[in-house]
């Protein structure tokens, strides 16, 4: 199913998008699910950020080529840092461009979206608590991130956490193509094989330090190829089995 968050009619809802029609479905937020009894053309929505999570779990240097990238030794455990969830943006949204930031950055990641609360589960058991997948971009005003020795600023701006299309549990997250482009050009391209701690282990691993609510994301790393963005520009980050995140960069 691929679950969807959208706008009609001055109200939102939540959904089940088949490519023709949208079911709408009641779920609290994201437990069991019931129709609703009504439909729509995908044409007349609008779509919104497919979850409304309490907090972004973000996890750095996830794949070995990032690392290297960034001149770090790989991790012996998750290294995590949390997006606020006022950084949430819709896809197809403007990314702001602050004006305290001199390098922006995409980081195009497979993101995780938590169905029920997990709290010191296996790592055998943690794909029950998964609802799905979608695409993420972590996005990073990386000088800052480097001035601040940390991470809370420059990760965590509004707009700096793009999400979308929509969530889908028809797809295994072993081993999916990622991809972003900006303006049309390839800059990253990777699969989730090469992931050094996968969904499974991270969701274990997370929820043995906080408890994970319904709608809570996972970002789980990004590939090498980061660079600068620059307003005007298109990026897109792009998921097998799961669709195009596209956003547009603007000045603040």
């Amino acid at each position: 199913m691929r679950y969807v968050r959208f706008g009609v009619n001055g109200t939102v809802q939540y959904g089940a998008w088949d490519g023709d029609r949208i079911e709408a479905l009641v779920c609290p937020p994201f437990g069991p699910c019931e129709k609703a009894g009504k439909s729509f053309d995908p044409a007349e929505v609008v779509l919104f950020a497919p979850a409304e999570p309490s907090k972004i779990v973000c996890v750095g240097l996830n794949y070995a080529d990032h690392a290297a990238e960034t001149g770090k030794a790989l991790p012996e455990e998750p290294c995590l840092f949390i997006k606020p969830s006022t950084a949430v943006l819709d896809p197809e949204a403007d990314i702001i461009y602050p004006a305290m930031a001199g390098r922006v950055d995409y980081e195009a990641e497979l993101a995780i979206v938590i169905g029920r609360t997990a709290k010191n589960v296996s790592e055998r058991d943690a794909p029950s608590y998964i609802l799905g997948y979608t695409c993420f971009n972590d996005v990073t005003a990386r000088d800052l991130q480097t001035r601040d020795g940390q991470w809370t600023r420059a990760k965590g701006f509004d707009t700096f956490a793009p999400m979308g299309p929509w969530i889908t549990d028809e797809v295994s997250p072993d081993n999916l193509a990622v991809e972003a482009r900006v303006n049309g050009k390839v800059k990253q391209k990777s699969r989730t094989s090469q992931l050094i701690f996968k969904p499974a282990q991270l969701v274990s691993f997370i929820s043995r330090v906080m408890t994970l609510l319904p709608g809570d994301v996972i970002a789980t790393g990004t590939p090498s190829g980061i660079s600068g963005m620059n307003p005007d520009d298109v990026v897109e980050v792009e998921i097998e089995g799961i669709g195009v995140l596209r956003n547009r960069i603007i000045k603040a």
